[in-house]
């Protein structure tokens, strides 16, 4: 059996990280996470994407109360929000003497995309530097609000906003959670809707359906939830 390289054991090891130390990220390390998303791949190489660098501690405050209250947040050493991105297009091709029609759905979609890919590829250079990093999807939420904090323009939406920092040591030995099994989630030509027998074996708990509940009630009907829809379809209506 081949031997696992870095680059894998990395991505393996990587989890989700939500605490961490009071230690400032030194500015080479910043400045290489930043290369490492700037070299991901884009539709068309136009990097369809902005990322905002707050480093304003009143700003981060904000997010983490607009962001479904989460004080980690806050407490974040480097914050990073990706943006799906068309307002610069836009903007470029009416500097360039160009008749621009209104930018729609796909183009948002193709942005978020390119913003996303940004994102992970900041995530696993940040790993290799041996700093942890969580995702917040919530930076969707409250969208009249964040729009304000961050002076975004029409056509730029927040797509990801990404934390990072060096990780506590129980935040190290902290076990990441299984995935799913390939088998569940790698299709072969098209997709194979599952039976309910597969599905719930696909997660596997052992108080299955009570989980699963637990996930609908947190994730899927959550007021969270909800605030998210009604702002990305308030994104959405821009398009």
């Amino acid at each position: 059996m081949a031997e696992i390289n870095e680059v894998m054991r990395q991505i393996r090891e990587r989890k989700s990280v939500r605490v961490f130390e009071k230690k400032d990220v030194p500015q080479f390390v910043k400045d290489e996470i930043i290369s490492a998303a700037l070299q991901a791949p884009t539709a068309g190489n136009m990097m369809l994407y902005t990322i905002i660098d707050v480093t304003d501690q009143e700003i981060k405050n904000q997010l983490s109360l607009l962001c479904d209250n989460q004080p980690f947040i806050a407490k974040a050493p480097m914050v990073f929000v990706f943006l799906a991105d068309y307002q610069k297009w836009y903007d470029l091709y009416q500097a360039a003497g160009l008749s621009a029609r209104k930018p729609g759905p796909g183009d948002l979609l193709l942005s978020c995309a390119d913003a996303i890919i940004a994102a992970q590829n900041s995530v696993v250079a940040a790993q290799s530097y041996g700093l942890g990093s969580c995702y917040i999807g919530d930076v969707l939420e409250n969208c009249e609000q964040v729009k304000q904090l961050l002076d975004l323009p029409e056509y730029a939406v927040p797509a990801a906003m990404v934390v990072y920092g060096y990780p506590t040591k129980q935040q190290l030995e902290r076990k990441k959670p299984p995935r799913f099994q390939a088998t569940h989630i790698v299709h072969t030509n098209s997709y194979r809707k599952m039976s309910d027998e597969e599905l719930l074996a696909m997660y596997g708990e052992q108080d299955t359906n009570e989980s699963i509940k637990n996930i609908y009630e947190r994730k899927y009907t959550s007021e969270f939830a909800l605030e998210m829809n009604r702002s990305a379809s308030e994104y959405l209506g821009k398009f």
